[in-house]
């Protein structure tokens, strides 16, 4: 797994007291979404990445980088600041999911988070190692992609909102995998990347490490 440096996010957007910093699979990738430069510079990589040494095939290159940026745009509109895709694979099988960190501008209350998400889905209140109290939600959605494809699987989401230290400020971690039947596995790996958050205050020097 890789650990980002907790200037991975620049720091404004979550303003000048903290930062935060996450660890993730070596081979989640990570396009950040703001400014809209950074962003696209950053699928243009994944897909300079993903179709190297393919010169064959321009009319699915640029339809995947159409979708990427879809979904970056989509994930910005949502208020989100950093979208992280999966290209793990086993035995060749790709262990397609996401994760879309947002932050919402409104003061954290576990109680009533969970309260307003009860009915929604699985929802309980939870301690993060480093990042202390958050609201956990695992809900099932059968997305427009799902439809579109005729897929008879609905995408398993895990959310997690957790307070911003000294502000009233939630950030909202959703992950998101197609992968109906090991959704129980896929949301271990998901409750296990959110069990890493944690905070930083600005003024730090960042620092990466492989962990």
């Amino acid at each position: 797994m890789q650990q980002t440096a907790p200037s991975g996010l620049s720091a404004e957007t979550m303003g000048n007291e903290n930062v935060f910093g996450l660890i993730t699979p070596e081979d989640w990738y990570r396009i950040p979404l703001q400014p809209l430069d950074r962003r696209e510079a950053s699928v243009s990589a994944l897909i300079k990445r993903q179709f190297a040494g393919v010169d064959d095939q321009p009319v699915l290159r640029r339809q995947a980088e159409e979708q990427l940026l879809g979904a970056a745009e989509a994930g910005a509109g949502q208020g989100g600041v950093v979208l992280y895709l999966s290209f793990l694979e086993a035995a060749g099988i790709p262990l397609s999911a996401s994760l879309l960190i947002s932050r919402l501008p409104q003061r954290f209350d576990s109680l009533d988070v969970a309260s307003a998400l009860s009915g929604k889905g699985e929802t309980s209140r939870v301690r993060l190692p480093a990042a202390g109290p958050a609201v956990r939600r695992r809900r099932t959605e059968r997305t427009r992609e799902a439809r579109r494809l005729g897929t008879e699987f609905e995408d398993t989401l895990v959310e997690y909102f957790v307070p911003v230290p000294d502000r009233d400020e939630v950030l909202m971690l959703t992950f998101s995998t197609p992968l109906e039947p090991i959704a129980d596995a896929m949301a271990e790996l998901f409750d296990a990347v959110a069990g890493t958050l944690r905070w930083q205050k600005k003024t730090q020097e960042p620092r990466g490490q492989q962990g």
